[in-house]
């Protein structure tokens, strides 16, 4: 894990990956420097639920199915050491480091199967 982090996108031009969606196959680009939440929000999707932005909350629950990221602290009161495990983290607590697939597994899910 780790807590040392830049949170400019810009920080890391190269370091551009793709996420995806696993439920619905959207994907949309992330870059290393920038969260999996912090981009989802700006791909121009509607109603997505964002919280505390600080791994406080679980609003934004997911599960990385494929792929390298790091993490940030997330709060043990929404994910466990065996959600973390099992790959279950807070999507605005992880940097990409190679494409990913996410499974959403939080109250997310509502805003990402409703109809865009």
């Amino acid at each position: 894990m780790s807590t040392n982090v830049p949170t400019d996108p810009a920080a890391s031009p190269a370091g551009r990956h793709q996420v995806v969606i696993a439920e619905t196959g959207e994907s949309f680009a992330c870059a290393s420097a920038e969260t999996a939440l912090n981009a989802l929000s700006r791909s121009g999707r509607k109603g997505i639920p964002v919280g505390c932005r600080g791994g406080g909350c679980g609003v934004c629950k997911v599960q990385v199915l494929t792929g390298e990221f790091r993490t940030r602290p997330m709060s043990r009161c929404h994910v466990s050491e065996a959600d973390e495990a099992r790959r279950e983290v807070l999507a605005c607590c992880i940097y990409p480091e190679s494409d990913v697939q996410l499974r959403v597994v939080g109250k997310m899910q509502k805003a990402i199967f409703r109809k865009p």
